[in-house]
């Protein structure tokens, strides 16, 4: 499959570097349009019909989501390219959409381009845009999670544990959904740890607002909202009483 490329960067060299590194060293790829602004990426996409957009969302005056104001159900693929910043990293890491930080690797762009050859979803892009928007706009409320049909998106206030289970994860939701998700749970240990949520041992991530009661016995216990009882680790007993003692 040849995919036909269009870049939205308003910094030239940036430009440029990325331009090099798909031209060079990414197989089967077509740059087909490089643009500088939100009205000239309008006037690309319209034109091209591109596979794949590289969106730059923090150029000078401009949004780059405002592009989807034009294709609020985009038929090509999108991967945001942004400066370090852990504000909107972690919004990209809970809406599961594309991104890359820039200076750009070469070999994480090999990657994001290579997972796009292997799927076409476009409903599937438009729900993580808007998931990613939402996050961004109204201080990180969903979640995306990865299973083997696609993407449930939930919010992240309704999640009571999880649970590891190899290399997937068992999502147990407020209003009794289970969700099995196809990520390990250090992964979502990572994202989630910012959001009131504590890892209580090697299988289990609580959300710390629907614990029910500590058994302070011997082998030390916590009953969640759901009836779950989990056993609480020796070695997180110590942090795990600071966090619930806080007033």
């Amino acid at each position: 499959m040849n995919l036909r490329v269009i870049i939205v960067e308003d910094e030239e060299n940036s430009r440029i570097a990325l331009f090099n590194m798909l031209s060079n060293f990414c197989q089967n790829v077509s740059v087909i349009a490089q643009v500088d602004s939100i009205p000239e990426a309008i006037k690309a996409i319209q034109n091209h019909q591109p596979d794949l957009v590289f969106l730059d969302i923090e150029m000078p005056g401009q949004n780059g989501f405002k592009l989807f104001d034009y294709f609020p159900e985009p038929k090509f693929e999108v991967i945001f390219t942004t400066a370090y910043d852990q504000y909107a990293v972690k919004a990209f890491r809970l809406s599961a959409a594309d991104y890359l930080l820039k200076p750009i690797d070469l070999e994480e762009l090999r990657n994001a381009v290579k997972k796009v050859k292997e799927r076409k979803n476009f409903e599937v892009v438009q729900r993580k845009i808007n998931v990613l928007k939402d996050n961004l706009n109204n201080f990180f409320q969903k979640l995306a999670l990865p299973t083997t049909e696609g993407f449930i998106f939930v919010e992240i206030k309704s999640i009571i544990r999880c649970e590891a289970s190899g290399n997937y994860t068992h999502f147990y939701l407020q209003n009794k959904e289970r969700v099995i998700v196809s990520k390990t749970l250090k992964v979502f240990a990572q994202i989630l740890e910012d959001f009131h949520f504590f890892r209580i041992s090697r299988s289990h991530l609580i959300n710390l607002n629907f614990v029910k009661k500590y058994g302070r016995q011997k082998n030390p216990t916590i009953t969640m909202e759901d009836g779950s009882i989990l056993s609480l680790s020796e070695n997180r007993k110590t942090e795990f009483l600071a966090l619930i003692e806080q007033p």
